[in-house]
């Protein structure tokens, strides 16, 4: 907004119509379309899946990846108890932040910290942290996202710490960038904090999310994998909302439609990443939708929080669905020319009901004395690791 003149704030904005379809149609889209090919000895297929031009306008070029193995899908499985896990004690781990140390701060039960997931047909390698930094030497991984982004990177710096006990690390902390340098490798791990992705900025008027900018994006340049996530604050509103506008184009609105204004937002960050990102130097992924657990009813129980929760759900869905913010992440993927690889962890992250700090995260319990958001460490994010690992080397 120029000179500081601005137009008057509107309180809504008209939905987007929203759709998904299904990886199995598109793939079936591609491989009538433009043919497919896989090695009959193969232990790896890797499905490209293409969104094609179309008369209604649709974009061109974009699609995402997702890694099946022996063909089938690493996010689709159960969860079952492994005696060897966890694959670190948080008490040795100097990255664990206090509101995901649940043993620290009195959770009885362990047991949340002992299963591994088990993907239906075929079998994933077992993390090794060691041979991750010896395929990553001198590279640059980078984390950007809110407090679930938070979660995964020290889930890692912990997991691989844990593999190589006695490399040489130095850990720096600060606001909005911190990182984790495993120095015998020269490894660098970097956590940036931007919950929305797109930009939010002091102006005249009060704090603004800027639906259409990424300037904040300078900082993600250089890196050889970057691993995006946004959705958790989405959802924010009333005091816990950081934000006082939201303006898209030339216009401010006070509020709109949050699904709406993710989509946007979502939208200009897959813009910015295929402005910006050379898909020959580095690989990119999306963390994926990670669900919370405020309401038993999701999950067929009179409950009202994830608080007293020990066991996984059985089986293999989850009754309330899917969130509808994951509609809207297949959309974007779907429409973008740059590869992004999808970590799915949604419907594996739902049946962990159990998995949450709940009260077991001291003064940090997020305000509400029940933490139903974040998981705690060890705990469900090593399990995000250990799939984003098997990505990266099967």
């Amino acid at each position: 907004m120029s000179g500081g003149h601005h137009r008057k704030p509107v309180k809504g904005c008209s939905t987007l119509f929203i759709f998904n379809l299904s990886p199995f149609i598109l793939f079936l889209f591609f491989f009538f379309n433009n043919g497919a090919t896989a090695s009959a000895g193969s232990s790896s297929i890797e499905l490209q899946l293409q969104h094609q031009n179309s008369s209604a306008g649709t974009a061109a070029g974009g699609w995402m990846k997702q890694m099946m193995s022996g063909g089938c899908n690493l996010f689709r499985g159960r969860w079952v108890l492994d005696a060897s896990y966890p694959l670190y004690a948080s008490s040795s781990c100097p990255f664990i932040d206090p509101e995901f140390d649940c043993q620290k701060y009195g959770r009885p039960d362990k047991q949340y910290m002992k299963y591994a997931w088990k993907p239906e047909g075929c079998s994933i390698p077992r993390f090794d942290g060691g041979d991750l930094l010896r395929r990553w030497k001198g590279k640059k991984i980078m984390f950007v996202g809110d407090s679930l982004s938070l979660n995964m990177w020290e889930s890692l710096s912990c997991m691989i710490h844990a593999s190589v006990p006695n490399s040489k690390a130095s850990f720096v902390r600060k606001e909005s960038i911190s990182s984790v340098t495993f120095q015998d490798y020269g490894v660098t791990i970097y956590l940036y904090r931007t919950p929305y992705l797109v930009d939010m900025v002091n102006e005249k008027v009060g704090r603004v999310l800027k639906l259409d900018s990424i300037e904040a994006g300078k900082a993600w340049t250089g890196m050889d994998l970057l691993v995006f996530n946004s959705w958790h604050w989405w959802t924010h509103t009333g005091r816990s909302q950081p934000w006082d506008y939201m303006e898209f184009g030339n216009a401010l609105y006070k509020d709109m439609d949050r699904l709406d204004a993710f989509s946007k937002g979502l939208t200009t960050w897959g813009r910015w990443v295929d402005s910006n990102v050379d898909s020959s130097k580095t690989e990119v992924f999306f963390q994926g939708i990670s669900p919370t657990h405020y309401q038993g009813k999701d999950w067929n129980q009179p409950k009202t929080t994830c608080k007293g929760e020990q066991e996984p759900l059985l089986g293999s869905t989850y009754p309330a669905g899917m969130p509808p913010a994951t509609s809207i992440l297949n959309k974007v993927l779907s429409g973008m020319n740059t590869p992004v690889y999808l970590l799915d962890i949604t419907l594996l992250s739902q049946l962990r009901k159990d998995a949450h700090p709940s009260a077991y995260s001291g003064d940090h319990s997020w305000g509400s004395g029940k933490d139903c958001s974040h998981w705690c460490l060890p705990g469900l994010p090593d399990t995000w690791n250990h799939l984003l690992y098997a990505a990266l080397t099967m």
